[in-house]
This record gives C-alpha cells, sequence and structure tokens, in this order.
C-alpha cells in the first residue's frame, strides 16, 4: 500500500480547489546532480543527468536551491507546467522561466523535485510536475532572488548516457 499526502487546500478559494495525491514514490527526492558556477554579477547552473529531461529537472532544482535551503521544503503540493520553444534553447528557457513564474506570483510555489511527464523533442513540448510547497518566510530561509532566466551562455550538451546544461540566471 502506498503512502499518500493529501494538500492543504483550504485557503485556496472552492473554484480552485485540487486534491493532490502525492506518492511515495513522488516524494523521493534524487541525488543533486547540479552546482553553481561564478559569473560576473550572475550565477550560472549547470546540471547534469543520464538524459536531457533528467538535466533539466535538475536545473530547475537548483533554481529553487538558489532561492532557499531546499532541505527545508516539503513535498506537500504539486504544480504542473506545459510550456512549448521554437527550438531545444528556447524550450529549456521556456520551462525554467514557467517554474520562475510559479515562485514569484501566487501560488508562490517552491519545487524540491521536478519531473518531467511528458518531453516531446520533435514538437519543443514539455509538460513537467514540480513537487513542493508554497514558500514561506517562516520556514524557508531566503536565499539570493532570482530575476530571471537569461540565454547568455545557454549551453546544451548530449552524449548517450550523459546530459549537462548551462544556464546563467539574473540574481
Amino acid at each position: 500500500m502506498e503512502d499518500t499526502v493529501m494538500s492543504d487546500n483550504t485557503n485556496i478559494p472552492n473554484s480552485h480547489q485540487i486534491d493532490i495525491t502525492v506518492t511515495e514514490e513522488d516524494t523521493t527526492v534524487p541525488p543533486q546532480q547540479y552546482e553553481f558556477l561564478d559569473h560576473t554579477a550572475d550565477v550560472q547552473i549547470h546540471a547534469w543527468g543520464a538524459s536531457l529531461a533528467e538535466a533539466f529537472e535538475q536545473s530547475a532544482v537548483a533554481m529553487f536551491a538558489y532561492m532557499t535551503e531546499i532541505s527545508t521544503v516539503d513535498m506537500t503540493d504539486t504544480h504542473d507546467i506545459e510550456v512549448a520553444g521554437d527550438d531545444l534553447e528556447s524550450l529549456f528557457y521556456q520551462f525554467l522561466d514557467e517554474f520562475l513564474f510559479a515562485f514569484s506570483a501566487d501560488p508562490f510555489f517552491i519545487g524540491r523535485k521536478i519531473k518531467i511527464t511528458e518531453f516531446d523533442r520533435q514538437n519543443n513540448r514539455i509538460k513537467a510536475k514540480g513537487y513542493g510547497e508554497t514558500f514561506s518566510l517562516d520556514k524557508h530561509p531566503q536565499g539570493t532572488e532570482v530575476k530571471a532566466i537569461t540565454y547568455s551562455n545557454m549551453q546544451i550538451h548530449e552524449k548517450v548516457g550523459r546530459s549537462d546544461v548551462y544556464v546563467i540566471i539574473d540574481i
């Protein structure tokens, strides 16, 4: 039998209430596969994984980790996104930007785990689910504000068995 956690939607108007069931598998956090690289006036995220989807997921977690201590984020809520791009770089940009928007505006979502559920390379589309909660200064230490995602020096490298992505975030 799976353990489940139901989110508390009591502060959401009835027309927006959603029952969210988060399974134990959903809340298993993958190992950290990212690092922050020094960059003049900004920060560069280098993330990697066995696939490009995994590298993208890790880059989004890294962005959230730059904004707070990621270990303080409980996975009691989810946030779904769907993005499209003109090419792989714009798809990567849109993917990160959509999660940054979820943090910057209601619901002020901060993710601890990101899972790409659909990655359509031919049509440059991604559907993803973030596992986390609403950001709260009472619970989450405030890190550095991420103002924007940039295309500056964006890199996507794919090899058999490993993909690496680099992106500069404006702080």
